[in-house]
C-alpha cells in the first residue's frame, strides 16, 4: 500500500545559506554538518519531491531512533542553481550532511577530489550495509565516478525498448532478440501501416535517438567502447563508431521513426506509444508512472513488454548489459559523516530506503528492497529486470562535456530522420570533444 507523505520542514535556501553562513562549517546548529551537529539537514530540490518525503517518512518510522539523535530537516534548491549552490556552500566549508547530487558529474567528481564528500563504497563497507545497494547501481556510479562510489543511488533506471505486445502478435512478429530481427520487425509494422518506433527528436529530446547511437556502439564495440573515447583511446569519427550512428541513420532513412521525428518531442512520443500508434519506444523505467497511469496508458499495461537493446550479430557486447542510469542521487559532506549520529543515519537510510521508497512512492532506487511491496507488473517487471542485472552501461552522453552532449542530443532529431548521416552526425559531436 502506498502511504503519501508530507515533508517534515521545508526552510528556503536563503535562509540555509545565511545559517550556513554563520555557523562557518562544522558548527552545532542548523545544518552545517560538523561533528555533533545536533540536526541532520538535507538539500533536496524544488522540482524533486520523492527524496524529501522518503526521508521525512523514515524519520517517522524507520529510522524514528536515529531522528531522535539528530533531527532531520529539509531544505529545498531549484534544481537550475543547484551546482552553483553548492560550490558556495563547498567553498565556505558548509555542506548539509546530506544534499542532492551536483547536475554535472564532474562536479561531484570535483567535490570528492576535494575531500568534500564521503567515499561511500568504503563507508558502506564499514557501516556493514553494502550489500544494501544492488549491483545495478553500484555498476553505474562506479562507471560515473572511475570506480569509486560517491553518490547514493536514490533513483534508478534502467532503459531498454518497450514493445506493444498485441500489435507484434497481429502482425506475426516474434520478440526480437537481435539488432537484425528488431529491423525486420520495423519492416513489417511499416508495410502493415503501422509506425515502427516511436521516438522524440525534436530539439534537445534528441536524446531519445541517440540513445540508439550508443546502444548500437556498446552491443557492436563491446562496453568500454564509450570509455575508450573519453579516454582518448578511440574518436568517435573512427569508422566502426560512425557505423553504428549511421545504422541509425539508415532506420531514419526507412521512415522507422515515424514521417518527422525532428518535430516529436518526449510528451507527443510517449502519447503516441501508449495511445497504440506505435510497435516500440525506447524508454527509460522513469515512464512507469505513464505506463501505470490507465489515463495515459490507452493500450494497458497487459499489452505492454520490455525488451533489452538487442545485441548485434558479432558483437562484443551483451544484451545482459543493461543502459541504465541513478537519475537524481545523493551524497553525502565528509564533515558531516564525522559525527556518528550522521553515520547511524546513512546505515539507516541504505537499509530502508528502497523500501519506504517504493511503497509510498512507487519509487524504484538503487537500494535493496527489504520486504515485499505490492506494486503495478510493470514495476515488478522492471524490479526483476534489475535484480538479474550484474552490468550495466551508460548512455551515448554519460562522459561527453556538456557541449558535446548539447551538439549531440539537438542533431539527434536529424540522424533519425535520415537527414544527416552517421559520418556528418559523429564529426559534429567529435568536434565539441575535441
Amino acid at each position: 500500500m502506498r502511504r503519501p507523505r508530507a515533508v517534515a520542514s521545508v526552510a528556503g535556501v536563503g535562509a540555509l545559506a545565511l545559517v550556513l553562513t554563520a555557523c562557518g562549517g562544522g558548527g552545532t546548529s542548523g545544518g552545517s554538518g560538523g561533528a555533533g551537529a545536533d540536526e541532520l539537514t538535507f538539500l533536496g530540490l524544488n522540482e524533486n519531491e520523492t527524496i524529501a518525503a522518503t526521508l521525512t517518512a523514515l524519520s517517522e518510522d524507520e529510522c524514528a531512533a536515529e531522528n531522535e539523535a539528530q533531527p532531520l530537516t529539509v531544505t529545498q534548491q531549484s534544481q537550475e542553481t543547484l551546482d552553483q549552490q553548492l560550490q558556495l556552500l563547498a567553498g565556505q566549508d558548509s555542506l548539509p550532511q546530506l544534499f542532492t547530487s551536483a547536475n554535472a558529474p564532474a562536479l561531484n567528481t570535483e567535490l570528492f577530489e576535494a575531500d568534500s564528500t564521503v567515499d561511500l563504497g568504503t563507508a558502506l563497507d564499514e557501516l556493514g550495509v553494502a550489500d544494501g545497494i544492488v549491483p545495478a547501481a553500484r555498476s553505474v556510479v562506479e562507471q560515473l565516478y572511475d570506480g569509486t562510489m560517491i553518490v547514493l543511488p536514490t533513483e534508478l533506471n534502467i532503459e531498454g525498448l518497450w514493445y506493444n505486445e498485441q500489435l507484434l502478435e497481429e502482425n506475426g512478429i516474434e520478440v526480437p532478440t537481435t539488432w537484425d530481427e528488431l529491423v525486420e520487425a520495423f519492416a513489417t509494422l511499416q508495410a502493415a501501416g503501422v509506425q515502427p518506433v516511436s521516438q522524440a527528436g525534436s530539439g534537445g529530446d534528441g536524446w531519445g535517438i541517440t540513445r540508439w547511437v550508443g546502444n548500437y556502439l556498446l552491443r557492436d564495440l563491446g562496453p568500454e567502447a564509450l570509455q575508450a573515447v573519453r579516454d582518448g583511446d578511440a574518436e568517435l569519427t573512427d569508422p566502426e563508431y560512425v557505423a553504428a550512428a549511421q545504422a541509425v541513420s539508415d532506420l531514419g532513412a526507412e521512415g522507422y521513426f515515424g514521417p518527422s521525428p525532428t518535430s516529436i518531442d518526449y510528451a507527443t512520443a510517449l502519447n503516441t506509444f501508449l495511445a497504440g500508434d506505435a510497435g516500440f519506444i525506447y524508454m527509460g523505467s522513469w515512464a512507469l508512472a505513464a505506463f501505470n497511469d490507465p489515463e495515459q496508458n490507452l493500450i494497458g499495461e497487459d499489452a505492454i513488454g520490455f525488451l533489452p537493446f538487442p545485441e548485434v550479430e558479432g558483437g562484443a557486447g551483451s544484451a545482459d548489459q543493461m543502459p541504465a542510469n541513478v537519475g537524481t542521487a545523493v551524497s553525502v559532506s565528509a564533515a558531516g559523516y564525522e559525527d556518528e549520529a550522521t553515520q547511524a543515519w546513512v546505515r539507516c537510510v541504505v537499509e530502508n530506503y528502497g523500501t519506504v521508497a517504493l511503497r509510498d512512492s512507487g519509487q524504484i532506487t538503487g537500494f535493496t528492497v527489504g520486504e515485499d511491496v505490492e506494486v503495478p507488473a510493470l514495476s515488478q517487471l522492471v524490479q526483476d529486470q534489475i535484480a538479474a542485472v550484474d552490468e550495466s552501461v551508460l548512455w551515448f552522453e554519460g562522459y561527453f562535456s556538456a557541449a558535446a552532449t548539447t551538439t549531440s542530443q539537438t542533431n539527434g532529431g536529424l540522424l533519425g530522420a535520415g537527414q544527416l548521416s552517421g559520418e556528418e552526425f559523429m564529426t559534429l559531436v567529435q568536434a565539441d570533444l575535441g
